[in-house]
This record gives structure tokens, sequence and C-alpha cells, in this order.
């Protein structure tokens, strides 16, 4: 991890901030533009809680259930809360997330986060799905603050998700951002709906990726990379 080492030893040489320059000033550009709001599902409006409410009271009683009794009494705002929580990445400000810290490197090394736990809700049943998530990168210059990984990560679990569509974001967002030689992300979910329904299978898990630059062009970093995560 040489290229995060030098990234820090700047950071402290300017008072432990990152490194701000044109760059960072494109980034943020980019990041509050509608077209990139749009293309990463971003900015939308706060949950209607009320609404939510409402529904998690007609859901209980066509199911058959008393909504006002003691064990239900308090479900639909407890619902409504927890939604507001777990979908949360749809109203996730990029600019905040990335918060200016990329980093000038020379080194190009290549960069790996991984064993990222992650939990999501599947779109189709509304039932989570959860694993692990190992992105990579290699710099062209700039890295990105390790904790920023995780987060960008969660930004994009915390909504309706496939996930495939998830690990196609994640890296898409990494590679907007840094515009580095290559991303690489590979995503192992356990879906719920595959355990507690349908075929019920309890070892059934999932695994996706997705390649970009060199890692996609390149089977040596790709190589090296999946020779990184296995060896965990």
């Amino acid at each position: 991890m040489t290229s995060l080492n030098s990234a820090r030893n700047e950071a402290r040489a300017n008072g432990g901030k990152a490194v701000h320059d044109a760059h960072a000033d494109d980034v943020n550009a980019r990041l509050r533009s509608e077209a990139f709001q749009q293309a990463f599902d971003l900015g939308y409006p706060p949950v209607d809680t009320a609404a939510v409410e409402d529904a998690t009271r007609q859901l209980l009683v066509a199911v058959g259930e008393d909504p006002l009794r003691e064990g239900l009494a308090n479900t639909p705002r407890r619902v409504a809360r927890a939604y507001e929580e777990l979908l949360a990445g749809y109203r996730t400000d990029p600019v905040a997330l990335v918060n200016d810290a990329l980093f000038n490197v020379e080194q190009s090394d290549m960069v790996v986060v991984s064993d990222i736990d992650f939990y999501s809700l599947c779109e189709h049943h509304l039932l989570p799905f959860y694993g692990k998530a190992h992105v990579a990168y290699l710099p062209a210059g700039k890295v990105i603050g390790l904790s920023k990984i995780p987060r960008i990560v969660e930004m994009f679990a915390r909504r309706l998700q496939l996930q495939e569509r998830l690990t196609r974001q994640i890296a898409g967002f990494v590679d907007e951002v840094l515009q580095p030689e290559g991303v690489a992300v590979v995503l192992e979910g356990v879906h719920l709906c595959a355990r507690m329904r349908g075929v019920e299978n309890g070892g059934t898990r999932m695994t996706s990726s997705t390649f970009l630059g060199r890692f996609e062009s390149d089977p040596a970093a790709r190589a090296e990379f999946l020779t990184h995560i296995r060896a965990r």
C-alpha cells in the first residue's frame, strides 16, 4: 500500500489536509452536476414517513393482522424510520462524502480495500442481501482517503438494489472520482430472498464483478487483484 503511505505523508506535510487542486475542484463540479446525480441515482427527496406508516398499516391489515394490537401499535413508525435509514444512499451528498480527501501520489501501486461489509435491500422482494465487497484501483496520480471506499460502498448499498448494479455503481463512482488507470470491484452476497423462500438453499452465495481500465485489458493486473482477495 505504498501509495496510501505516500499520501498520508504528504497530507501530514500539509497540516493533515488533503492536497486541494484543480482536480479536486473538477471532481466536486462533476459530483454536483445533474448528469452525475441522475447517472448514480442521487438527489432523491426525503422519505415520506407518513406515507410509509400508512402503507405499513394497510399491509398489516392485508395479511390479517391487527395494527392496533400491543406488539404492532408502533410498528408503522418503526418501519418508516428503518426505511429512512436503509434507503439513505439515495440522499447522500457525494461532495460531502469525498470531502476533498484526494491525495497526490507519484506511485502507481495497486490499492486494495477488501472485506468491506455491506447490507442492502433486494428490489424484487424488499428482503435483505448482505456480504463482502472488495475494491481495488490503480492510481493515476491520485488516491482517496482509505475510509472513503467503505463509505462509497455504503452509499450505493443503502437503497433498493440488484447486486450486479451495486457492483457497477461502486466501480463507476471510484472511476469518476479518481480517474485511475483501472478499477476492480468484486461483491460476494448472501440473498435472504433465496434463503428464506423459493429454493430455500442455505448455502447459496452470489459473486459479481466489474473490471474497468487496465483491470479489464490486463490479465496480470486482474490476476494480482484476485490473488489479493483470495489470500485474505
